[in-house]
C-alpha cells in the first residue's frame, strides 16, 4: 500500500478519523480523505494527523480521472448513519448509489474495497447474527437506514463479487472522536455529562421482562481502536467477504453504566424509565455478533493477533478518563 493512495470517506467520522490515525501510526501519509465538514466540529478529529488532500463528497469522482494507477485501495466509510432519518430518496443516494458508483470503479480498475455496512441490518435478529452470506436476503432491517446498508450488501452479493470486496458489519462501536454524533454518539458519550449534571442515569425499562430484566438487554459493544484495527488488517491480504464486526459478547446496559460511573470514580445510581412505544417497534434488545467468519478469514491470512485487545470495561475507562475528561481526540 506504500505506493498508492488509500482514499479514506467519511475520514472525519468516528471510524473514518480513527483509520487515518491508525495508518499514520503504521506509516501511511499517502491517504486521500473524503467528507463534507459542513457545520460540525468534526474537523476538529483530523488535527495531527497527515494525509495528501482533503475533498468534499462531490469532488471525489472529478478527482479520480484518470488517476486510478495512482490508487491502491478504498475505505468506504462514508454515510448517512442516522437511524431515525425518514429521507428514503436521501439514504439511497448517500448510502447505496454513492456506494455502488464506488464499487464499480474499484472493482473495474482492481482497487482493494473495504466498505462499512453495518449491524443495523440484522433488524430485531430473528435469524441471528450471523454473517454467513446466504442468510443475508432474508433479513429484515427495522429502519431506512439498516435498509440502505442492506440493499447494498445484496448489490454485492447479486453480483457475485464478495470475494473481491470487504463489507464490514460494525456493531455498536464507541470511543473518541465521536463529538460530532449528536443523538447518534454513543451512550457513554451521553453518559458522562449526565451524572455529572443529575448524579444518576436512566435507562429503558425492560419491553419483554420474560426475557429481560430492566437494563439487562444487551449489545455487542466494541471499542473503536479495535474496530479500527480490524478495519485496517484488510489491506495486508486480499481475502473478500462480508464479516460481522464486534467482540462476539453481549454486555448490559447495566454493566456499560456501572462501568462509566466505576471511571468517574461514582457510586452506581441507575433508574429505570418506560421505553416509548414508537420505539419498542424498532429497538434490539439483544445482539451478538458471531465472529467465527472474521476469526477463520484471519487466520488464514495469517494474522494472530486477539480479535480485540479491550474489555468494555477497559474500554470504558480510558475513553471516560483519557479522551472524555480531558476534551481529547484520538
Amino acid at each position: 500500500m506504500a505506493d498508492g493512495y488509500i482514499i479514506i470517506t467519511g475520514a472525519a467520522g468516528m471510524i473514518g478519523s480513527g483509520v487515518v490515525r491508525h495508518l499514520n501510526t503504521l506509516g501511511h501519509h499517502n491517504l486521500i480523505l473524503v467528507d463534507d465538514l459542513d457545520s460540525s466540529d468534526k474537523w476538529k478529529n483530523l488535527l495531527r494527523k497527515n494525509f495528501c488532500q482533503l475533498l468534499s463528497i462531490g469532488e471525489l469522482f472529478p478527482f479520480l480521472q484518470g488517476r486510478s494507477s495512482e490508487i491502491s485501495a478504498f475505505i468506504h466509510l462514508g454515510a448517512c448513519s442516522d437511524t431515525l432519518e425518514k429521507r428514503g430518496d436521501y439514504l439511497m443516494e448517500n448510502n447505496y448509489r454513492y456506494s455502488l458508483k464506488l464499487a464499480e470503479y474499484a472493482l473495474s480498475h482492481g482497487h482493494r474495497f473495504i466498505y462499512a455496512s453495518s449491524a443495523a441490518t440484522y433488524g430485531k435478529g430473528e435469524l441471528g447474527f450471523h454473517d454467513d452470506p446466504s442468510l443475508i436476503p432474508s433479513l429484515q432491517p427495522l429502519n431506512l437506514y439498516g435498509f440502505s446498508k442492506h440493499v447494498f450488501d445484496l448489490w454485492v452479493l447479486k453480483q457475485g463479487v464478495q470475494d473481491r470486496v470487504v463489507g464490514l458489519k460494525y456493531f455498536n462501536i464507541f470511543g473518541p472522536n465521536e463529538n460530532h454524533k449528536g443523538h447518534m454518539a454513543s451512550m457513554v458519550y451521553k453518559m458522562v455529562p449526565t451524572i455529572k449534571k443529575e448524579g444518576f442515569l436512566q435507562l429503558f425499562a425492560s419491553s419483554d421482562k420474560a426475557l429481560f430484566a430492566d437494563g439487562e438487554q444487551k449489545r455487542d459493544f466494541l471499542y473503536v481502536k479495535d474496530a479500527v484495527r480490524l478495519t485496517c488488517e484488510f489491506l495486508e491480504h486480499d481475502r473478500g467477504g462480508i464479516f460481522n464486526i464486534g467482540q462476539g459478547l453481549a454486555t448490559s446496559w447495566n454493566t456499560l453504566a456501572r462501568a462509566v460511573f466505576t471511571a468517574m470514580g461514582k457510586d452506581p445510581c441507575i433508574r429505570y424509565m418506560p421505553m416509548p412505544e414508537e420505539l419498542q417497534k424498532q429497538y434490539q434488545n439483544y445482539t451478538c455478533a458471531t465472529m467465527g467468519r472474521l476469526l477463520e478469514c484471519r487466520q488464514k491470512a495469517g494474522l494472530t493477533s486477539p480479535l480485540y485487545t479491550y474489555s468494555v470495561e477497559e474500554a470504558v475507562r480510558e475513553y471516560v478518563q483519557d479522551y472524555l475528561e480531558r476534551e481529547e481526540r484520538w
